[in-house]
């Protein structure tokens, strides 16, 4: 895996600006703070997302992949501010889950998510090295 970082741009801070792989790719569905038991653990976004970056990776274990092969996360939010507020305890989670290895990354504001009570989705892709 390569990050992809112009030499003359600013260093992106918790994301990567592109990332070049080669490998066997798996696609994990937009995770949400539920359990395997589909109840939500928490009401709250801090919460969800504990939840939800558990649940990928739980998923990525299941093609032997590790959060490092973790290539593009997209976050759908549906309060961009209420991200934004949460930004330094959803960093410390994101490095207790997943690591210090930041893929690309793009985190859209929506009007909904299908299932109600979820304040967050995020779906990820991710290449295992042959």
């Amino acid at each position: 895996m390569k990050i992809l970082q112009p030499r003359d741009w600013p260093r992106p801070k918790g994301y990567a600006n592109g990332v070049a792989a080669k490998g066997s790719m798996v696609f994990v569905s937009g995770m949400v703070g539920w359990n395997r038991e589909a109840k939500f653990v928490a009401d709250d976004f801090i919460g969800q997302t504990r939840q939800a970056l558990q649940n990928i990776v739980e998923v990525l274990k299941e093609a032997n992949a590790k959060p490092e092969h973790i290539v593009r996360m997209t976050w759908y939010v549906i309060d961009k501010n209420e991200y934004m507020a949460a930004g330094l305890e959803t960093g410390a989670i994101y490095r207790e889950i997943i690591g210090r290895h930041f893929p690309a990354m793009t985190v859209v504001e929506v009007s909904g998510l299908l299932e109600a009570k979820a304040r967050l989705e995020i779906e990820v892709t991710a290449v295992v090295p042959e």
